[in-house]
């Protein structure tokens, strides 16, 4: 998008990284950017506060595989617009990547620095901590969920969504820990899809065979999206795109959604933004 790109190069800083990412981690942080950027923009006259959740934030930055490059990640890139938030609230459980992460927060960032508060700890257990942190006046929220598998319980979604005004964007981790890991997820004590889509009876369909394995990700696209359409939320197929990686193989996909048809659109519009473009899910 003009004005802004949220790919922005840093140096080894000397504190910790998370795994290295590819090409297909440049078009997330590309459109989550953009987003961030038409969001604040095109709100900031209407609320009296635009504040930014990260319910896995990481280290605030990563290397590029393959190469000597580092580029600043979700929390990092959120502070980075032409038009601030008003306060972001930064959950992250690793001690080494939470500590990385305040440092540069204080680093590259220092102008918001102030801004900040971190909650440290499973997010899916410090909800109600993240929602205390959260201004009460006019408050306008954008929550960004970036699990490396399914460790984000739908009740956690569901608690922050009933108490405040919020638009969400959500890796869904279909191929990189979905399909892949089907045979553990079957399994009767395997909690994570449970609990991802909260649905206790969802193996029923699957060892009946009224759903094959081959649509494992199709079925968790659709069961989530009732789950949100049951708390307020707009159901959109064209708000979800996929992320491939440098083969062409599917890696993961981020799903939108708002209560707002405005925010739908804001989310659309970043779309032709995306080289190349993105396919829909």
């Amino acid at each position: 998008m003009k004005g802004f790109d949220p790919i922005t190069h840093i140096e080894d800083d000397g504190l910790k990284f998370p795994e290295e990412i590819g090409n297909w981690g440049l078009k997330k942080y590309k459109l989550f950017g953009h987003y961030c950027d038409i969001f604040t923009s095109g709100m900031k006259v209407k609320w009296d506060n635009l504040v930014y959740i990260d319910l896995f934030a990481c280290a605030g930055a990563a290397k590029l595989k393959d190469e000597r490059k580092w580029i600043k990640t979700s929390a990092l890139i959120a502070a980075s617009l032409p038009y601030k938030f008003s306060k972001y609230i930064i959950c992250e459980e690793n001690n080494e990547l939470l500590y990385a992460l305040e440092n540069r927060v204080k680093l590259y960032q220092s102008e918001e620095a102030s801004k900040f508060q971190f909650v440290h700890g499973d997010c899916n257990k410090n909800i109600e901590k993240v929602i205390k942190l959260i201004p009460k006046e006019r408050t306008l929220n954008f929550c960004f969920v970036d699990p490396y598998n399914f460790d984000i319980e739908f009740e956690t979604i569901k608690k922050l969504a009933s108490s405040r005004k919020v638009d969400f964007l959500i890796l869904f981790a279909t191929n990189m820990a979905g399909s892949r890991n089907y045979h553990n997820y079957i399994k009767p004590g395997n909690t994570a899809i449970e609990k991802f889509i909260n649905n206790k009876d969802w193996r029923n369909k699957f060892l009946t065979g009224e759903i094959s394995k081959k649509d494992f990700n199709t079925f968790l696209a659709k069961s989530y999206d009732e789950n949100m359409k049951s708390i307020g939320y707009l159901i959109d197929p064209k708000l979800k795109c996929e992320i491939k990686m440098d083969d062409g193989h599917t890696l993961y996909h981020l799903a939108f959604y708002s209560k707002s048809q405005v925010g739908n659109e804001f989310y659309k519009k970043i779309e032709k933004y995306q080289t190349p473009q993105l396919k829909l899910f």
